[in-house]
């Protein structure tokens, strides 16, 4: 690039896009880069206040910033994305279906470490949907030095992808409804429904809901059963505090259940369990999940729907920034809720 008066520089390649800005109004490009500036093109130029302007002259070894954006996006990206063209230097990410999106955040620090490189991304782990963006990218400088541009190719070569949206699987889910009340008919089930639509939003079907009394037994059979009728995945609604009558814990154990964790340092959602029958996750589900709009559930849940194996030490990461604060407003997940 080099710099050039606007009055010289017509019949020239503009090298940028150059701003307009109206304050409350509008903020866009008044003339797009690759641009061949007209004599009519400078009274506009001068009253935007440029008085000289950027034309291509790209030396050996450089990049312009709209070719280094859309070589980080094409490094960076993995499935589930789309990208968008470069505007004023900058190309964004958007999801391409609903799903769990995935960063890998050590390679997001090592690319940002290095100078003139910017990488912006939203939480990982979080569900998005389609159309959603997810990260964007540039360059500081109008033009970069291309090795620059080589060394972040090698890291998302290295720890490929940095970016994606894992979709999430059809999954048939069991679910089990404990507490002597929904049992006998005393009270209405206001817990399968809730969790009944969470599913569906990520594709899933609950295949079967039993209903059981505050019962070992009983509940461990009916775990069993939804198994055997081919759920992939059985949750337990009720009974997971310290009262004595609560035994969700105990007839999951009871069902033959290998224990990963119960008990998460996540509010609300403290009291959750989450363990395994062979491979068929097996969750139990605290109250809160049925009165908050986001809660352990949310947290945990689209990340076993999308394939993923969560271990202890994904639960317990979940500390920083588990604890939801409550706005009159939930809009999670475009929150900090859960982004450790």
């Amino acid at each position: 690039m080099k710099a050039v008066p606007v009055e010289s520089a017509v019949g020239m390649v503009l090298g940028h896009d150059v701003t307009r800005i109206i304050p409350g109004a509008m903020k866009g490009p008044a003339f797009k880069r690759g641009h061949i500036i007209q004599s009519e093109d400078v009274p506009a130029l001068l009253d935007i206040g440029k008085q000289h302007v950027y034309v291509e002259v790209l030396g050996p070894g450089r990049l312009h910033e709209d070719e280094a954006a859309l070589r980080l996006a094409k490094a960076a990206a993995g499935e589930g994305l789309t990208m968008t063209a470069p505007s004023e230097g900058r190309v964004n990410l958007i999801a391409a279906r609903s799903g769990l999106l995935k960063i890998d955040v050590g390679a997001l620090h090592r690319i940002n470490a290095i100078e003139q490189i910017v990488v912006a991304t939203v939480h990982t782990h979080h569900p998005v949907t389609a159309g959603r963006a997810v990260a964007g990218m540039r360059v500081v400088p109008l033009t970069i030095v291309t090795a620059k541009i080589e060394a972040v190719e090698a890291v998302c070569r290295e720890t490929f992808p940095l970016v994606c949206v894992k979709a999430f699987r059809s999954l048939q889910v069991g679910m089990v409804t404990t507490g002597s009340e929904v049992y006998h008919g005393r009270i209405e089930d206001k817990f399968g429904p809730v969790v009944r639509k969470k599913f569906e939003d990520m594709g899933c079907r609950i295949i079967r809901q039993i209903l059981v009394s505050d019962d070992v037994a009983a509940t461990a059979d009916a775990i069993g059963a939804l198994i055997d009728e081919g759920a992939q995945m059985v949750v337990v609604t009720g009974g997971m505090s310290v009262d004595p009558d609560d035994c969700t814990p105990a007839a999951i154990r009871a069902a033959g259940a290998e224990v990963v964790t119960y008990g998460a340092p996540v509010f609300p959602g403290a009291m959750f369990m989450l363990a395994h029958i062979g491979e068929i996750p097996v969750l139990g589900l605290p109250g809160c999940v049925m009165y908050y709009r986001a809660s352990i559930f949310d947290l945990v849940v689209p990340r076993i729907v999308a394939g993923e194996k969560v271990l202890r030490e994904d639960i317990t990461a979940l500390g920083h920034g588990g604890y939801c604060s409550g706005c009159a407003e939930c809009r999670y997940p475009i929150c900090g809720f859960g982004c450790g």
